[in-house]
């Protein structure tokens, strides 16, 4: 399945590899935008929609295999051959399962604040509440959802999150679908080692990735580097982006001289 996609071309010559930045559950390509307009100074620039998000193609399954031969489709309809991809969350999980349906596509690997684990935990109930009530009223402004919204959650940073994805009246995922595969998406079925460097980047107030999670983790990423940012959570890359980039660019600018 070809995703909706963003193509940035670099602002100046370059020889770097192409990034890839793949968002999150709720979210859309628009959500590592922090991270895409530093990267796309001198880098050319792919943001996706994954399926059942933003203005991608519809579909009842949400894999993880299924995710990732969507990344390759859309690889392959913007001519990339290899590339360093980036991923937060559900992002993340769609970049470790590339690894194992086309490992000669990723150049480098950075995945944030996520684990290579079945987290078998439903963090996100009082979300989906959140989005049905809004769609239950039948608002058609995003000011209306955003009143609704914060009679549900209390966090205003994730109020702001899910509403960058409310336009006209509807919300730009596949909320049923969500729902219903919900396990698949917190769950995951262990793949063979990538043994490559690869960048885990993790907020240090996060649940996401913690010591409980460092055996499945090697197991599968034996070369795993970590870094943990102080202060940050989920959405790390939003709270400290200036120390999330720090991060990246020394990770690829280390392996690339390696």
């Amino acid at each position: 399945m070809k995703l909706n996609a963003r193509l940035q071309t670099a602002q100046q010559s370059t020889s770097h590899s192409p990034v890839v930045l793949i968002h999150g559950l709720f979210g859309s390509l628009d959500n590592l935008g922090v991270l895409a307009r530093d990267l796309g100074q001198d880098r050319t620039l792919l943001q996706i929609d994954l399926r059942n998000h933003g203005f991608s193609p519809r579909s009842k399954e949400m894999t993880y295999p299924a995710m990732a031969q969507d990344v390759v489709d859309t690889l392959d309809e913007y001519g990339i051959e290899r590339a360093i991809i980036i991923g937060h969350s559900m992002g993340g999980k769609v970049a470790m399962a590339l690894t194992a349906i086309a490992p000669e596509r990723i150049d480098k690997l950075v995945l944030i604040d996520i684990a290579p684990v079945d987290y078998q935990l439903r963090r996100h109930d009082e979300i989906f509440r959140a989005i049905n009530a809004v769609s239950a009223a039948g608002v058609k402004t995003r000011q209306q959802a955003a009143a609704i919204v914060r009679e549900q959650l209390n966090e205003e940073g994730v109020v702001q999150f899910l509403l960058k994805s409310f336009a006209d009246g509807e919300w730009k995922f596949n909320v049923p679908v969500l729902w219903e595969q919900y396990e698949n998406i917190v769950g995951w079925q262990n793949i063979p080692p990538w043994r490559e460097p690869t960048l885990f980047i993790r907020g240090g107030d996060s649940p996401y990735v913690n010591e409980s999670h460092r055996e499945q983790l090697l197991a599968q990423f034996p070369q795993a580097r970590a870094h943990v940012v102080a202060g940050a959570g989920h959405w790390v890359h939003a709270e400290k982006p200036d120390a999330v980039l720090r991060a990246i660019h020394r990770f690829i600018d280390a392996t690339a001289a390696n």
